[in-house]
């Protein structure tokens, strides 16, 4: 599939922009007024780059960010006192909810009761940490890291210094954290080039990397064919680009291509984790050989971690030149330290469980028919796709399948104006895009909750009320 047209625009051509700037600038103003104790917060914070901790955090639509209070659950308050239904959940890295008392339990004894919060140090816990995640994700040997952006780098190392090629290639608008190679996207000539608001790349990405588009076995197999890919790196679905699933097929073509070229294949389940117990690789039985994980398996503590297949992890540590202790560049002091480690046991073992999982994947078929209902309803031709826990509409239809077109498919005034009629009423969705994620304590009344303001803003769009 290497067409980038958008399946359709249609939905957007019956919104009368006049109404919606219109309706932006009224949602706007209500939300300056309910919040001013953010506003003061943000306009204060003038030793911050961005007046904010981490730039990101300035992606916004009401012009300042909504400053934290208390979170719990799918609950988070503002330091102005209002309350949301939180279904953007740091943006997956809350997906089991915000402070479970597992969660908050096991941090409070590594804290207070056992200490040691970073010793570089091994705990007991890591390698039962190492074996539940084999059960789920079918990997052998685990390593940790504090971010799965980390994990990335480190898992990129190790197959270079394996296959002794340099490529990696990539989805075009995949998401895998601020991954230098990753930044790489399929330009309009069809051929690799650096993703647009790359910001200072160290080299040009072309040279480290290629991308072929999502759902393309042909394009895959041109970026393999050089035959000096050392792995092919993807989210087995896209998911920061809207959610792109997989056609019948794709993915057992992906893993045969690697094969027949020689190379590896990393599967990030940093969001598709959301698939089940084991994402994707489990749900649709991938077989790769690294499997990169982060954000929700740490309950909200910061932690990542990848994964070997036994015969590449034997062939990794049976390398004499590989300096895996040092300075081999895959390692960090705080990686693996005994709070992310305990943060992470409970987070597998009393938290996100083959039974949450179910209750969650359940609220999120929930969530996906009521939207698709309104969509009916309204005739309106956007669409919405559901990966396990999460859910996610775009301003097209059908729903795109591969990145280019799910980013031509992107509307930023409407998702901004859309963002903050939810906000205002109660309901906080992902800032990036349009993603609503369940956690173990999203109910159906929540849901219903997101439903009615939705329904609401979709009236006033068309001028019904």
């Amino acid at each position: 599939m290497t067409d980038t047209a958008i399946p359709t625009a249609a939905g957007l051509a019956r919104i009368d922009r006049d109404r919606l700037a219109a309706l932006t600038a009224r949602e706007q103003e209500a939300f300056i007024a309910a919040r001013p104790r953010s506003k003061a917060a943000y306009e204060g914070a003038g030793h911050l780059f961005g007046r904010v901790p981490m730039t990101w955090m300035n992606k916004k639509a009401g012009g300042f960010p909504v400053y934290l209070a208390t979170a719990s659950g799918n609950r988070v308050t503002d330091i102005d006192g209002h309350e949301y239904i939180d279904f953007a959940l740091g943006d997956t890295g809350a997906m089991a909810g915000h402070s479970h008392p597992a969660v908050v339990a096991a941090i409070e004894k590594r804290v207070r009761d056992l200490g040691g919060l970073t010793t570089m140090l091994p705990t007991e816990d890591a390698e039962w940490v190492g074996a539940e995640l084999a059960r789920r994700f079918k990997m052998d040997r685990w390593s940790f890291s504090l971010t799965a952006t980390d994990a990335n780098r480190w898992a990129i190392r190790l197959v270079r210094a394996l296959t002794g090629k340099s490529k990696i290639v990539f989805h075009s608008y995949c998401y895998h954290g601020s991954v230098d190679e990753s930044l790489v996207v399929v330009g309009p000539d069809g051929e690799s080039a650096s993703r647009p608001g790359n910001v200072g790349a160290p080299v040009d990405v072309t040279e480290t990397s290629r991308a072929a588009e999502y759902n393309d076995l042909p394009g895959l197999e041109r970026a393999l064919a050089h035959g000096d890919v050392a792995a092919v790196l993807i989210e087995p679905a896209l998911t920061n680009i809207g959610i792109v699933l997989p056609e019948p097929g794709y993915l057992e073509g992906v893993r045969a291509l690697t094969r027949q070229y020689d190379a590896l294949l990393i599967i990030d389940e940093t969001h598709t984790f959301s698939a089940g117990p084991g994402g994707m690789t489990t749900a649709y039985d991938i077989e790769p050989d690294i499997v990169v994980i982060g954000k929700a398996i740490g309950g909200g503590i910061p932690t990542g971690a990848y994964g070997l297949s036994a015969e590449f992890a034997d062939r990794a540590l049976a390398r004499d030149d590989l300096d895996l202790v040092d300075m081999g560049g895959v390692g960090g002091t705080l990686a693996g330290n005994p709070l992310s480690v305990a943060a992470m046991r409970a987070t597998l073992e009393h938290v996100l469980t083959d039974e949450a999982f179910a209750h969650m994947i359940d609220t999120a078929t929930y969530f996906t028919q009521g939207v698709d209902a309104l969509f009916d309803e309204y005739a309106l031709p956007w669409s919405i796709n559901q990966l396990g826990a999460r859910a996610e509409y775009r301003f097209a239809r059908p729903y795109p399948l591969n990145g280019t077109q799910a980013a031509l498919a992107a509307d930023g005034e409407l998702e901004d104006f859309l963002h903050l009629y939810l906000v205002n009423r109660g309901i906080m969705l992902t800032p990036f895009h349009n993603m609503a994620l369940m956690c173990p304590s999203t109910t159906r009344s929540d849901v219903d909750a997101h439903h009615a303001v939705f329904a609401q803003a979709i009236r006033e769009l068309l001028g019904l009320e």
